[in-house]
């Protein structure tokens, strides 16, 4: 025999499911690990029970062991072939694993299991489903730990059928017991309806997420114009404002250089005058010292002779006074300055106004297009038609769900449910699992002594007997009251003309802000509609009163 041929279970103890350790063979032919095998037989000490574990053949008194050294070095031998690990990890069945049902001692990794036998069988166990005429056409699927959920609890056998008055799996036996008269069908012809509904929901799905993927690349694109556009108009603006402040710089050197160039001229000139006014007033004061010299002379004759020969007081070149215009100088320049400024600063302000205005008026559509009309027909609603189930953990304690969740009865008696922080605990309500958004089309069928059809949002209020509790008495709750025909929100109620039928439509166009309830029968008439704008997703809701039910329909 080659290593690699070596079978991994005959030489594993069946105690610890392991590799031999120290084997020991007993007097009926099997072996152990030799620790395995005394705590095994120690824990029956008392009774003096020694007895094999596999073939339960007993021994007194208790055999003494010894090690098997020829077992033993076959063990050591398949250890060093590594197959220890490989056969370990692959082939024998873990704690996450499906056992096979007809392994004995160590049992290996089922490959299918048999919904006909309802047993899981590894390669070697399966290979009569392959060959057996009878047992080719049992139906084989991947392994299951879950196979007796199949079988009926009541009458253990097979169950093959399915009840869709009651929505659940039952066995031929309860067809003809507690189901009789039921619609029953068998779990195939079931399945193949159902899996018809899942098809289609999943070519509904995808071609959604076509759509939305087509979405997502459009607005992708339209992100990458909208960053382009601002990126080039940013740009472009400080450019503008670039230039703007380049051509005030401009101005500003300008102004600057013309009073400079004016206040040079004028100095100048000022200057010239100063210095003609200096020279005439320096020939004036020599001559005013001559004529004081000779006012001093004390010889008569030689100031008389001396008189006539003293020039004459020449015309001044000016006038005896300088007229200086009354001037502010520069100051009406600095006005102009300022003038100039508070027109830019309205002109700046206005063109502020509207550039932020055209910048606020930059509006890309993300949402959906405007809605459309509300329908007018039913074959128009049921266009929007969506299947509505009730979340059991916000179901009161009084409440039961059926037929799928899609029914709630109010009981006599409080029924065991789980603590959630979801669950109403005063008021008898319950939310629906779906949160709606966009059209959404729903059918109420309801009986009873009272009954409201609501909307609301998932952060309504659950514990406690307050307001904020109750639908129609918060502003996050809308609701009808079917018997007493009246619509409320926020505590405001409003009556409805006529009596509700026993049958009612609620259209919701999120988007829109309409909600609205409709009596349906032979045909369908407006009990109230609501105009408002939601800004949370809205959950379907109902409250039913003592010896009331209501039911989510299928519309067709």
């Amino acid at each position: 025999m080659e290593q690699n041929q070596l079978d991994q279970e005959t030489f594993s103890c069946s105690i610890c499911l392991d590799l031999l350790k120290d084997p020991v063979t007993i007097p009926c032919g099997h072996s152990y690990c030799m620790n395995c095998i005394n705590s095994f037989w120690d824990e029956g000490e008392q009774k003096k029970n020694y007895h094999c574990p596999q073939c339960r053949e007993t021994f007194t008194p208790r055999p003494v062991l010894k090690k098997n050294t020829m077992l033993a070095a076959l063990v050591e031998q398949l250890k060093k072939t590594g197959l220890q690990a490989t056969a370990a990890d692959h082939c024998y069945a873990g704690p996450e694993d499906v056992a096979c049902d007809f392994c004995t001692g160590r049992k290996l990794k089922a490959i299918k299991s048999c919904l006909v036998c309802l047993a899981s069988y590894c390669e070697k166990h399966l290979q009569p489903h392959y060959d057996v005429a009878p047992l080719k056409k049992h139906k084989l699927v991947e392994p299951s730990k879950n196979l007796q959920e199949n079988i009926c609890s009541k009458h253990d056998e097979v169950m093959k059928m399915f009840c869709r008055t009651d929505q659940k799996c039952i066995c031929y036996l309860c067809s003809v017991d507690e189901h009789k008269g039921h619609d029953t069908v068998s779990a195939a012809a079931e399945r193949t309806e159902r899996q018809r509904e899942l098809e289609e929901r999943r070519g509904n799905i995808q071609q959604r997420i076509q759509d939305r993927e087509k979405d997502v690349k459009l607005l992708q694109q339209e992100v990458e114009a909208i960053n382009h556009s601002a990126d080039k108009t940013v740009e472009d603006s400080e450019k503008i404002f670039t230039e703007l402040i380049r051509l005030l710089q401009k101005r500003s050197s300008d102004v600057k250089q013309q009073i400079r160039s004016q206040q040079e001229t004028e100095v100048s000139r000022v200057k010239d005058v100063q210095e003609k006014l200096e020279q005439e007033i320096t020939e004036l004061k020599r001559k005013d010292a001559e004529l004081e010299q000779l006012s001093h002379t004390e010889d008569h004759n030689q100031f008389l002779l001396n008189y006539p020969s003293l020039p004459a007081l020449s015309e001044s070149t000016h006038s005896s006074s300088i007229n200086i215009r009354p001037l502010r100088h520069f100051e009406d320049v600095a006005a102009a300055v300022s003038e100039l400024r508070e027109k830019l600063q309205d002109v700046l302000r206005d063109s502020w106004t509207n550039i932020s205005l055209m910048v606020t008026e930059v509006d890309v559509l993300l949402s959906e297009p405007e809605p459309g009309p509300e329908p007018t027909t039913r074959a128009g609603f049921l266009k929007y038609s969506c299947e509505i189930t009730m979340d059991p953990n916000t179901a009161h304690t009084m409440l039961v769900l059926s037929e799928g969740n899609r029914k709630v009865t109010r009981m006599n008696q409080p029924q065991s449910y789980s603590s959630h922080p979801d669950r109403f605990t005063h008021y008898s309500q319950v939310l629906s699992k779906e949160s709606l958004t966009g059209h959404c089309y729903w059918e109420v069928e309801w009986r009873g002594s009272e009954i409201y059809v609501a909307v609301a949002y998932n952060n309504i209020s659950r514990t406690g007997d307050g307001n904020e509790c109750i639908f129609g008495f918060n502003d996050k709750s809308w609701t009808v009251n079917c018997n007493s025909s009246i619509f409320g929100h926020n505590n405001i109620w409003t009556s409805i003309s006529g009596p509700v039928s026993s049958r009612v439509g609620v259209y919701l166009d999120h988007r829109a802000g309409i909600l609205s309830f409709y009596s349906v029968s032979e045909s369908m008439t407006l009990i109230h509609r609501v105009q408002t704008r939601f800004t949370e997703p809205l959950h379907v809701g109902v409250l039913v009163g003592k010896e009331s039910s209501a039911k989510f329909c299928k519309p067709k």
